[in-house]
């Protein structure tokens, strides 16, 4: 594969990955999959929806000025314009390719009303199957498409730059000896870093590796403190923990505790719609007082949970949890990055030729807090935007430059030790999770500091974990304040001189690192 000049390289196979691909085709596209086609991606695990003003009396402007609010002060305005206005365009697109959106008698689409929305707006596939109904339909599409080419079990490790430019992706296929891919314009679209927690909602493999290879290689991250911990994972023996939709609240469905105290009353005038962080922090808070927070469906949504939201009934009734019958145990989960590599509006990363969308980017649409449903939007407007950003770099004859005499530079390239990424994982989650000081962070970073002694240079994977992880504790140390899904203990007021976008690069978050 290194003899030759790829055309588009798209690194990772989720919905914005597949999305580009089918966007740019005719062109000839090559996308790299570690887990077979359809597997491994975030993005099937998405239970809520596609956010999109979708019914005649809402309006992308009102869409946009929710995400804004939800944002907490810290979202990019004229992008939340730009997606919001772009949203209705691409769920037509995804209905029109096949997707089952749920549909009402008259042929309209079943909306769904989720947190901080002030409007009935989440476009969903059988209560709680969008993002694998949308997947598959992709993943079909893809099937058809003879301009793409997948490469299942390919894993990119590193990215080589020159004078901040991309000139190839170093990849190992199915574990063996690794070589470089070198294309004309390259797409990160390679998942998030939810993984790197104990508790949370992603796929194994989703563990900042893409945050980390980027960082890495010199790109500037953006927004790396503010991670989303879904408030009502279901609170199982399992790794990773099973998501009960945000819908189900949408429906009426409340939180309680063992005492049968419906607790979020007291907290805010949204009560189980308020904000994903103040309803994460508060079941956080009443399972640290023991209280066992629970989801409570029995009276809004009873029995009618078997058929309209198969995926939660099917995990609560597989361990032996009648939904119908019983309240649902919870607890928060790491579930969704508001952060990652820095992008402009055309889905630029400060690399020349590397473009990012899904959740591996920062476009400044989310801000400290994401609105429900907004990812997969996201994902697709970026998708589609890096496309024809793409697309007109290679017309234009500014694609990267081939260099037939490319090598793979020497990578550490031993088996990821899963001891290390327990304890990884547990340093986040115990540190650097739902509720953070100044302490805390600074033992994260000095026990990130010991591992990268101990571990860095055997696996350029854990490699990029260990430096995603030291970029969200780095940024999270240094903004002193609370905002969003960044909660300080310490400091648990907004600063109205922290009101903004917060940049920084490896180097920066190996200064703070060492610093403390």
């Amino acid at each position: 594969m290194s003899d030759e000049q790829h055309n588009v390289l798209i690194i990772g196979a989720g919905l914005a990955g597949l999305y580009a691909a089918l966007t740019l085709a005719p062109e000839k596209v090559t996308v790299l999959s570690p887990k077979p086609l359809g597997f491994g991606a975030s993005s099937a695990w998405a239970q809520g929806g596609v956010a999109a003003a979708m019914d005649k009396n809402d309006t992308p402007a009102a869409h946009a000025l929710d995400t804004v609010n939800a944002g907490d002060g810290i979202v990019d305005a004229d992008i939340a314009k730009f997606v919001t206005a772009a949203a209705k365009e691409h769920v037509l697109e995804l209905a029109e390719v096949g997707t089952p959106f749920d549909r009402t008698d008259d042929g309209g689409f079943v909306m769904s009303k989720e947190a901080a929305h002030g409007f009935a707006r989440v476009v969903r596939v059988k209560g709680d199957q969008a993002g694998a109904a949308i997947m598959k339909t992709l993943v079909e599409e893809v099937a058809r498409t003879p301009s793409i080419t997948v490469l299942e079990g390919a894993t990119a490790l590193d990215f080589i730059t020159e004078n901040n430019q991309m000139r190839g992706v170093v990849i190992s296929n199915n574990g063996e000896e690794p070589f470089v891919i070198q294309a004309k314009a390259y797409l990160l679209a390679a998942g998030g870093t939810g993984s790197l927690f104990l508790k949370t909602t992603n796929p194994p493999s989703v563990r900042g590796q893409a945050l980390g290879m980027a960082a890495r290689a010199g790109a500037v991250i953006a927004d790396a403190e503010f991670v989303q911990f879904h408030p009502t994972a279901i609170d199982l023996n399992l790794d990773p923990n099973p998501l009960a939709t945000e819908a189900l609240r949408g429906e009426g469905a409340t939180l309680i505790n063992k005492h049968g105290e419906r607790y979020m009353l007291a907290v805010h005038k949204d009560a189980e719609l308020a904000p994903r962080d103040i309803v994460a922090r508060e079941n956080f808070r009443q399972h640290q007082m023991g209280n066992v927070p629970m989801l409570d469906t029995r009276d809004a949504i009873g029995a009618h949970i078997i058929d309209e939201f198969p995926s939660v009934s099917g995990v609560c009734l597989s361990a032996g949890i009648d939904p119908v019958t019983q309240p649902i145990p919870i607890v928060p989960a790491a579930h969704y990055h508001m952060g990652g590599v820095q992008t402009d509006k055309t889905g630029q990363s400060s690399i020349h030729g590397l473009w990012v969308a899904g959740e591996a980017a920062s476009t400044g649409l989310h801000g400290a807090n994401r609105l429900a449903s907004n990812g997969l939007l996201e994902a697709l407007v970026y998708a589609a935007t890096c496309a024809g950003g793409m697309s007109a770099a290679i017309k234009a004859g500014d694609g990267a430059i081939f260099d037939v005499n490319m090598k793979p530079p020497k990578l550490g390239f031993a088996l990821v030790d899963p001891k290390a990424v327990h304890k990884l994982r547990e340093t986040m989650s115990k540190y650097v999770g739902v509720v953070r000081d100044a302490d805390g962070i600074a033992t994260a970073l000095r026990i990130l500091k010991d591992m990268d002694a101990e571990f860095g240079g055997k696996s350029t994977n854990f490699d990029n974990m260990l430096s995603a992880a030291t970029l969200i504790a780095a940024a999270a140390y240094n903004r002193k304040e609370s905002r969003g899904g960044h909660y300080r203990t310490d400091f648990p007021d907004k600063d109205d001189n922290l009101k903004h976008r917060t940049q920084l690069t490896m180097a920066d978050a190996l200064a703070v690192r060492d610093a403390v």
